[in-house]
């Protein structure tokens, strides 16, 4: 069993700005080639996150070196294992959108592209992680069911 990371909250949230950030230029710039390669930007930045967590992805490394200096410690740090599975959410969804785009399913890449849109909002502008309520609903699922 992998050792449980502990992670500052803040530093993910400053994570999703940035992916609503590129997930945005990528809906704007649309299924053509400047937006195929947006999403396949992003998808790539999924990848350290959604393997490591997201203490591995160059959001983070952003964080510890220009905000967190800034702003202090964290009060109180968290697991990093429902972040990286909303990670792993991230990076299946950017990465079907990055695939139908290829394959010319204009309506498949703006449906993917908006869902990590929608979440990265969340994240970003209200602190709600998606993907972290899909896995802590998961867990209590299958605590109960055992």
């Amino acid at each position: 069993m992998t050792q449980d990371i502990r992670i500052d909250p803040r530093g993910y949230r400053f994570g999703a700005a940035i992916t609503l950030a590129v997930a945005l230029i990528a809906l704007i710039l649309g299924a053509g080639t400047p937006g195929l390669i947006a999403m396949g930007v992003l998808t790539l930045m999924f990848v350290p996150g959604a393997t490591a967590g997201p203490q591995a992805t160059v959001q983070s490394w952003l964080f510890k070196r220009l905000v967190r200096p800034r702003i202090g410690p964290p009060a109180e740090t968290e697991s990093f294992r429902p972040p990286r599975f909303a990670q792993q959410m991230g990076l299946a969804m950017s990465a079907a959108a990055l695939v139908l785009g290829l394959l010319g399913i204009a309506a498949g890449f703006y449906v993917f592209a908006a869902l990590v849109t929608v979440a990265s909002f969340l994240n970003a502008v209200f602190g709600f992680c998606l993907g972290c309520e899909i896995y802590l609903g998961f867990k209590r699922a299958t605590t109960r069911a055992a």
